[in-house]
């Protein structure tokens, strides 16, 4: 079971469907539209952060990756496409590698 927090964008549209394609069973979201998200931080449960950077605050990309790398959980950055998606999450054989891990 492999969990990842989205953190950035209002809707995620189909990109959850697709990553359950991938093996991801549990997607979280964060839209970070309110400074207040900064407060919340990452949940302990998940296995990886994606940053969508065209629709996140800047601030709140900051302390996701400060927090990130504080409790050593893989963070990744793609646009809102699943193209971008994809090839941030995974390599060019097809494979994610921190799904590996999980």
């Amino acid at each position: 079971m492999a969990s990842l927090l989205i953190v950035g964008a209002d809707h995620l549209g189909n990109i959850p469907e697709h990553l359950a394609g991938l093996g991801v069973n549990e997607v979280l979201h964060m839209s970070g539209r309110k400074c207040q998200m900064t407060r919340k931080g990452i949940p302990e449960k998940v296995d990886a952060v994606l940053v969508l950077t065209d629709y996140v605050n800047h601030n709140l990309t900051k302390v996701i990756k400060q927090q990130a790398k504080e409790q050593d959980v893989p963070i990744y950055y793609a646009k809102r496409s699943w193209c971008s998606v994809k090839q941030a999450l995974c390599s060019c054989a097809d494979t994610c590698e921190w799904l590996k891990t999980t």
